[in-house]
């Protein structure tokens, strides 16, 4: 019979033993252990590695010196040189990032090398047929004997002979391709090549030399004892910075009066990234069925040039970089090992109240690494702010990838966590009793 608590039946003290050892037992109440909780939780981690950490301020100053240079040196050093790679690749000078030249191939023999292939009189409607060619030309020296350059005709033998300037043969639309200007006057066209004008365009200090400075009045050169009318003076001829000293026919007339054999050397004006595409056509265009015969000489493309230059400024740089975070490593494992050796007799009372030798390893590898993190985060903010400025001082715009601000910062904590090993495990294998009789 069961009471209303549930409990069994209660056993009266009168009834005979038989009857009372037949009836149920109560069973006993079972008693729950205490939970185990561990006595060196995470949270006891951070706290005791923040304070010792925060324990010695200038020593912590002075300890993340080094990961804070080295840190901000690489973050300064992929900052600026993405950032100057990008300002070259904005400013990459025109007349060397548009340009293709156009050259006969050449091979060595016993007489020295000579031309395998020929550019056509033509060149210039071939090459503008091309897509991505905005302009074209060619040009040529010309052979003029012993013929002297000059502004007036030569009628004493007597006199001293000056200097002649150089007497070069182009097409219509070379001064368009290389991206010069008329100073004044004006250039002569496909009309005036067609007909065999006797007319010259003078280079800038070849007209300076020959002392002809306005057209207006229609003044004249001889090449030797033929008159021609100059109609032009150009300048900015950079690609050729001869033709700056020269006196300039068209081919038409320098074919017709000097006999003119065979055009030297061709040059195209071409969209920005069409360098590959068109290097590749050119060949075959002027010559179908000989293209190895012709070399073109095509830039790359503006992406390989900013990689190039990022390369080359990364190579110098990131060395300096690298030896500072060596210093900072090395820094942060000697001020580690020495605060191990400062705190022995810490360790072993540790030790004594039942710390593990995995709990004060850890301890100090927390230690080193939030070190290392700091010094990174410090150090990669400074990067960025140095990028920031001398971009703005030189009025350039800043490029920097936000994963290399954000790896250079985590790059801190890896080298403190690598220079804490080694002082981790001198800390962990500090026995108590020793710790405790030598320690302070």
């Amino acid at each position: 019979m069961r009471t209303l608590t549930g409990r069994g039946p209660r056993v009266r003290p009168g009834l005979p033993r038989v009857i009372r050892d037949r009836l149920p037992r109560r069973p006993a109440p079972q008693v729950q252990p205490p939970p185990v909780r561990d006595r060196f939780s995470t949270r006891d981690l951070v706290a005791e590695a923040a304070h010792g950490i925060g324990a010695r301020p200038a020593r912590l100053l002075l300890t993340i010196v080094g990961t804070v240079l080295g840190i901000g040196s690489l973050v300064v050093t992929m900052g600026l040189a993405q950032t100057a790679a990008g300002q070259i690749a904005r400013q990459f000078d025109a007349v060397a990032a548009r340009q293709v030249m156009v050259e006969p191939a050449t091979a060595r023999s016993q007489g020295g090398e000579r031309a395998t292939g020929r550019i056509p009189w033509d060149v210039e409607d071939r090459l503008m047929r091309l897509a991505g060619i905005e302009a074209a030309g060619a040009l040529s020296s010309v052979d003029v004997d012993d013929a002297v350059v000059t502004a007036v005709p030569v009628s004493d033998p007597s006199a001293p002979v000056p200097a002649s300037p150089l007497v070069m043969a182009a097409t219509p639309g070379l001064l368009t391709a290389l991206q010069g200007h008329v100073v004044t006057g004006r250039y002569f066209d496909a009309g005036h090549d067609d007909r065999g004008d006797r007319i010259v365009v003078l280079g800038a200090r070849a007209a300076q030399r020959l002392g002809v400075s306005r057209v207006d009045r229609q003044p004249s050169v001889f090449i030797g004892d033929r008159p021609y009318t100059v109609v032009g003076v150009v300048d900015g001829v950079v690609r050729r910075a001869d033709l700056l000293d020269a006196v300039i026919l068209p081919v038409g007339t320098a074919r017709a009066d000097f006999g003119l054999g065979t055009l030297e050397q061709a040059h195209a004006h071409i969209a920005v990234g069409a360098g590959p595409v068109v290097g590749e056509q050119v060949p075959v265009a002027l010559a179908p069925n000989s293209p190895e015969t012709i070399n073109a000489q095509a830039p790359s493309p503006p992406s390989a040039v900013r990689q190039n230059v990022q390369a080359d400024v990364n190579a110098i740089f990131l060395a300096l970089g690298a030896v500072a975070l060596l210093v900072g490593g090395l820094g942060i494992a000697n001020v580690t090992l020495l605060s191990v050796r400062e705190r022995t007799g810490e360790i072993g009372l540790r030790r004594a109240l039942g710390a593990s030798k995995r709990d004060i390893g850890r301890q100090f590898l927390v230690e080193s690494t939030v070190i290392g993190l700091l010094g990174g985060l410090i150090g990669s903010a400074l990067g960025v702010a140095v990028v920031l400025v001398v971009s703005v001082a030189r009025e350039w715009t800043p490029i920097l990838d936000t994963w290399v601000a954000l790896g250079a910062a985590g790059m801190g904590g890896v080298i403190g966590l690598a220079a804490g090993t080694y002082p981790a495990l001198k800390a962990a294998g500090v026995e108590p009793i020793a710790a405790l009789r030598g320690g302070t």
